[in-house]
């Protein structure tokens, strides 16, 4: 492990001079953290898809003390073996985040920007300046090799709490959700399809007489009701397909609109009193379930110390 590190350092021609042009900025630095943290989390912010990652403030809070102290030990002076086994803990964190790739390189991208503005106000002497910024690029060209593994396999099999048989499970088990989710795409076209049919079926019934106007309009209302929520379930779907959040609140709309459309039904007939209070207390626990749910999955606000 520590000849890897070695060879990373010898890669990026990264001194013990650099080091200590590092440890020497750090005091200076270190007093501007929160606003560093402030800046970086305001940029991730834009790329949109944050809140998937962070599922309530505490998960949020335990990510920016991370960032927080990876940030700080770039100025720690000090870079051996356990400093690397620190990235291959941050980068693990990171991956089972499920955190993309791009929002790695906005890390990387913002940390230099900001790290380099901030050491140019403090009136470094011009003669170590440019040396300074040096061992800025070449650490952070080190934490971005480890962290996004780009260039080499680092050896993070001592530090990883993930065997290689959980690791071939997991991919097995990505691969079989994979299909189950294509299986449920074509299941909610052929319920669409359906809903289409329905509704046709309705209109079919409405101008030819044989239910009354009243009856033939409140059923055509329904399952035009039940096509929209299936059609926003498969939009639904496919974003989740695409990386998104899950579509469990349209499944649940689903359900409400299926069930709304019992209830005008029912409700055309006087003697089926209880009938329409137990599917209305089923519309309402359901409406209670969508309403809790999407509560969870609003974006997180930045807190800002």
């Amino acid at each position: 492990m520590s000849e890897s590190l070695d060879l990373l350092k010898v890669q990026y021609s990264f001194t013990k001079a650099d080091e200590g042009l590092l440890l020497q900025m750090k005091p200076h630095l270190e007093s501007h953290v929160v606003e560093f943290l402030d800046g970086f989390y305001e940029s991730i912010w834009k790329l949109g898809n944050v809140s998937e990652f962070f599922e309530n403030d505490l998960a949020f809070n335990q990510h920016r003390d991370i960032i927080r102290q990876w940030y700080l030990d770039l100025f720690a002076g000090a870079y051996g073996a356990d400093y690397f086994l620190s990235l291959a803990k941050i980068r693990e964190a990171h991956a089972k985040l499920a955190i993309p790739t791009h929002h790695m390189m906005a890390l990387f991208y913002f940390t230099p920007t900001f790290t380099i503005d901030t050491i140019q106000k403090h009136n470094y002497d011009d003669n170590y300046l440019s040396k300074r910024i040096k061992a800025i690029e070449k650490i952070l060209a080190i934490n971005l090799d480890i962290l996004t593994g780009s260039v080499r396999e680092i050896e993070t099999s001592q530090s990883s709490s993930i065997s290689r048989l959980e690791v071939k499970l997991l991919r097995y088990l990505h691969t079989v959700g994979a299909y189950f989710n294509y299986l449920l795409m074509g299941a909610l076209v052929m319920v669409a399809t359906f809903a289409i049919g329905l509704f046709g079926y309705d209109i079919y019934l409405l101008f030819s007489g044989n239910a009354s106007i009243e009856i033939g309009i409140l059923t055509t209302l329904g399952s035009l009701l039940i096509l929209w929520a299936a059609i926003e379930l498969i939009n639904e779907e496919i974003k989740h397909l695409s990386g998104g959040s899950s579509a469990l609140v349209a499944f649940i709309t689903l359900a409400i609109a299926a069930l709304i459309r019992k209830i005008l039904i029912v409700s055309l007939s006087p003697d089926k009193t209880n009938e329409i209070l137990m599917y209305g207390l089923l519309v309402l626990l359901l409406s209670i379930s969508y309403w809790t749910i999407s509560l969870t999955l609003k974006p997180q606000k930045l807190q800002v110390n």
